[in-house]
This record gives structure tokens, C-alpha cells and sequence, in this order.
């Protein structure tokens, strides 16, 4: 921790010099400056009373002497107290400032501060993740510290259903949908987590989610893939093929899962000792392709190191919050040209093409995260289906 704490030290050096040299320089030619100016006032207006009181009358000239001697005397006494005082306070007075700023730092620091999360981020940043099982510490180590981030949530239980922890997928997917909203693609993904949970036994509760999905986006990949393999391990066959003609007819054309699925349906057709043909999915939306120009703003340029990840996405203006088209780059291969397209998608019931309207982000991070960093940029929202060329400046702070 010497990184953070030798920086640190040498701010609240600097934060103390503010303080304590004017304090020492300044301080007690100031106050012998107050201090001599107010025994004088002092002193010269008694010196007039007496004169005042001699010119009416009231003193001999023996008598204004003696009181102009008393008055000077007073003076002189004055002084001698002041300084006594003065040399006090300026011994205590700094040491006492230079104690109570690093504790009152401190203390505000231990409070306020984010000593774990600064932990965290040098332990990402000091090596890649090496093995899945890794990469799923590391993950549980973020939404830990950052529980209310729904895509922490999300990649969590992507990777959870890879290592084929359903139960524990299910959980994290229930996470993202409370933050993120009932979003028809999180549903479904949750919806497939618990049913391989509950050894793919299918429930009234699975129905009424991926009835829910459906009902918001009737081409819902997941949902309808889910409800053909339900189907066809529960031997009804029929129901299998429906949802699976429905699920080929909203993939991509180029989708390498299309032949699978158009497999399953033809060994669902033979169940049912149906000889007709598999009828060929209706024509996929045409793909997108997003040409992006990420630039860096000049005033980051000394806050950056060449080094440091670049994401730049596109997700939804209106949908689920996970990135639909992802592309990893460096700081130092800024400004530069990128494509994000339907090939770009991190999941193929969510592409580019199947959203309208997109926002297009770039992001810094020096740690390698995708899902929060020290510096962003957004565009407004686009088409995305737009051939011209899009533009993304990096010149804010990452308030995730």
C-alpha cells in the first residue's frame, strides 16, 4: 500500500504548509503590529485627558507629569504581558494545527473513503484473470463491493451458467432484474437458471416468467428456446417445435445456433412421426454495423496510461442495461476507428439489430473492467442501423 500511502502523505505535507508557514511567518508580526498599535492608542489618548484636565484646571503641571509617566509605565507593562502571551499561543498553537490535520484527515478518510475499493482495484490491475474460477472471484469480489451494479449481477450469473451452478445463477440473475427491471432478456435468463436448478422440472412460476418475457418481446431467445427443450424433455413435441420454429425465425441468419436448433426440430418432428419438411424461418432483420470514432479529450492525456483498457459498446436506449456489441482497445491506440456490429454481440438474443435506438460508450479502465473505470464517454442516442460514422469522446470522470 507504500503506492497510496506515499502519495497521500505528500498531499497532506502540502495541505500542512498551506497552514503552518503563514502561520509562522505571518502570525506574530501581525499580532506585535495589532498589538503596539492599540497600547499606543491607548497610551496617547490618556496622555490627552490629562493634558485636557491640566488646560481646565483640575491638574498641576506636578500632576500631568506624574500622569504621563503612569501612562507609560502602563505601556510598557502591557507590551511586556503581551509578548509573554504571544510566545505562548506561537509554541502550542502550530503543533497543536500540525496534530489535528492528519487526524482529522484520517479520521475523514477511514469514514468517508474507499480504502477497499482502492485494494481492489491494484489487486485487478496487477495481473489478468488466469482460469474461469478466478474470474468468478473476481466478480463476487465486485458486486460485493459494488451490490447495486445490475451488469456485476448479470456477467456473474453468465459465468455461474458456464461453471453449471444454476442455483447460484438463479440468485444472481434475481439480483439484476431487481435493479435492472423485469427486462424481457433477464427474465428468460433467469427463467433457464432455475429450471435447470429444480433438475429441469418445469413450474408454474418458469411458465409465468417466460409468459412475462414474452408477453414484452414475443422474440425473446432464451424464453423460447427455454420452453422447446421444457417441451421435448416432457415429451410434448408439438410444443417443442412451435417454440423452436419461432426461436430460428428471430436468429440472425448468419447464427451458428440455427443448425442445432433446426436438428432438434426435425428430431421433434419424427417424435410425432411427422414427415413434413422443416419449414424455413422467415428472413432476419438485416444485420448492424456501427462505424465509431473514439477519441481521448487532451485534458486526459496526462491522466492516462497507454496501457489502460478501452471499452467501447453499444447497449439499448430502451432494454436490457448489458452491452449488446463490445470491442476491447488500449489508451494507446486512441483516436481510432471502430466497427460494432451484430458479430460483436456478447449474446446472440442480444444484437445491435434488434434494437432501434442504441448509446454508444467508451471506457477507461484501468483495470481491465468492462463495467466501471475512471473515465467515459456517451454519445446521444443513434440508430442502429445508421451508416454514418458515429463520434465518442472520452472527457468525463466515471461516476459508476
Amino acid at each position: 500500500m507504500i503506492d497510496f500511502w506515499l502519495p497521500a502523505g505528500l498531499l497532506l505535507l502540502v495541505a500542512m504548509s498551506f497552514l503552518l508557514v503563514p502561520l509562522l511567518r505571518g502570525r506574530k508580526a501581525q499580532a506585535e503590529e495589532d498589538r503596539t498599535a492599540l497600547n499606543v492608542a491607548l497610551y496617547q489618548e490618556r496622555v490627552a485627558e490629562l493634558q485636557a484636565q491640566q488646560a481646565a484646571g483640575t491638574l498641576t503641571a506636578e500632576q500631568l507629569a506624574a500622569g504621563q509617566a503612569e501612562a507609560a509605565r502602563e505601556l510598557l507593562a502591557d507590551a511586556e504581558r503581551e509578548e509573554a502571551v504571544q510566545r505562548r499561543l506561537g509554541q502550542w498553537l502550530p503543533l497543536a494545527s500540525a496534530l489535528l490535520v492528519p487526524v482529522l484527515g484520517l479520521g475523514l478518510y477511514l469514514h468517508w473513503g474507499g480504502l477497499e475499493q482502492v485494494n481492489q482495484t491494484r489487486e485487478l490491475a496487477q495481473m489478468a484473470p488466469r482460469s474461469m474460477s478466478e474470474m468468478t472471484e473476481r466478480l463476487e469480489q465486485s458486486v460485493k463491493s459494488r451490490p447495486e451494479d445490475p451488469e456485476g449481477w448479470y456477467f456473474l450469473g453468465r459465468t455461474y451458467m458456464a461453471q453449471e451452478r444454476a442455483a447460484d445463477a438463479a440468485k444472481a440473475f434475481a439480483e439484476a432484474v431487481r435493479l435492472a427491471g423485469r427486462e424481457p432478456a433477464l427474465l428468460g435468463q433467469w427463467a433457464q437458471a432455475q429450471y435447470f436448478a429444480q433438475n429441469k422440472q418445469w413450474s408454474e412460476s418458469l411458465q409465468q416468467l417466460t409468459d412475462e418475457a414474452l408477453q414484452a418481446d414475443p422474440e425473446e431467445v432464451t424464453s423460447l428456446g427455454l420452453l422447446g427443450i421444457a417441451g421435448y424433455e416432457a415429451g410434448r413435441y408439438a410444443d417443442a417445435v412451435r417454440y423452436w420454429e419461432r426461436l430460428v425465425a428471430a436468429l440472425p441468419a448468419e447464427d451458428p445456433s440455427r443448425e442445432a436448433i433446426q436438428s432438434g426440430i426435425a428430431r421433434a418432428r419424427q417424435q410425432l412421426g411427422d414427415a413434413a419438411p422443416v419449414v424455413e424461418a422467415a428472413p432476419a432483420p438485416a444485420a448492424a454495423s456501427l462505424k465509431v470514432r473514439v477519441e481521448l479529450d487532451a485534458a486526459l492525456k496526462d491522466k492516462v496510461q497507454p496501457g489502460d483498457a478501452v471499452f467501447v459498446f453499444a447497449r439499448a436506449l430502451s432494454g436490457p442495461p448489458m452491452p449488446l456489441a463490445v470491442k476491447r482497445l488500449t489508451v494507446a491506440d486512441l483516436p481510432v476507428e471502430v466497427s460494432l456490429s451484430d458479430s460483436d454481440a456478447m449474446m446472440p438474443q442480444l444484437k445491435l439489430s434488434k434494437f432501434p435506438q442504441v448509446q454508444l460508450v467508451a471506457r477507461v479502465s484501468r483495470a481491465g473492467n468492462a463495467t466501471a473505470g475512471e473515465w467515459i464517454g456517451r454519445s446521444a442516442g443513434v440508430s442502429s442501423q445508421s451508416t454514418e460514422q458515429q463520434s465518442v469522446r472520452i472527457s468525463e470522470a466515471d461516476q459508476r
